[in-house]
């Protein structure tokens, strides 16, 4: 092989409002992205604090900048943001103000609790960015999704989890009439981040 051997990336790894960085759910996709590069996890001061109801924007912005720095310390690796829900939405405010290699949001919520769409984050990125969003959530509309990154400044990739939830997991149902698995649908997921990392993380 010619040249010097690409860096893993450190990957730092967000969860979503509803579930700890220890959450089963997070547990397996930290698994599935420590494939790919050293991953680090953290909780919101919310979670950390033993309160249900997330903190707001700055302080959850704080906290991920926080971690930021403390899996970054005096390593010169590319760094991605990755995240679950509302772990990606805040890593996307994050890399507006630090350098990143890129984002890779797991089922990004675009859509707020009162259904008005949040999009202005987005439109305001200059990192590439993966979205990874599943047909069945509803927090995020790919016809939506898809407006949005037509109006992008940043490179953006869609792939797309068929019969998934906000969660990307499928139905029993769903997957019996697919023949596959959960386990290979996230394969196909993480061979995605995989191909999109390697393009995006120089």
């Amino acid at each position: 092989m010619s040249g010097a051997r690409r860096l893993r990336p450190l990957v730092l790894f967000a969860p979503g409002a509803g579930a700890p960085s220890t959450s089963a759910w997070m547990e397996r996709w930290a698994g599935h992205l420590s494939a790919l590069g050293e991953v680090g996890r953290f909780d919101y001061p919310y979670r950390l604090a033993g309160r249900r109801s997330p903190d707001r924007l700055p302080v959850l912005l704080e906290a991920h900048r926080a971690a930021l720095r403390t899996l970054r310390g005096r390593s010169r690796r590319p760094v991605v943001l990755a995240g679950k829900s509302m772990g990606s939405r805040v890593g996307c405010h994050l890399a507006l103000e630090e350098e990143v290699a890129a984002l890779v949001c797991l089922g990004y919520p675009l859509r707020g609790a009162s259904g008005a769409l949040r999009d202005e984050v987005l439109l305001a990125l200059r990192a590439p960015v993966l979205f990874v969003q599943g047909t069945r959530d509803p927090l995020c509309p790919l016809d939506a999704l898809e407006g949005v990154r037509r109006r992008m400044r940043a490179p953006s990739a869609l792939h797309v989890v068929e019969d998934g939830n906000h969660s990307l997991e499928a139905g029993v149902r769903a997957l019996r009439a697919r023949g596959t698995t959960q386990a290979e649908v996230e394969a196909r997921a993480l061979e995605a981040v995989r191909a999109f990392l390697a393009d995006a993380v120089r």
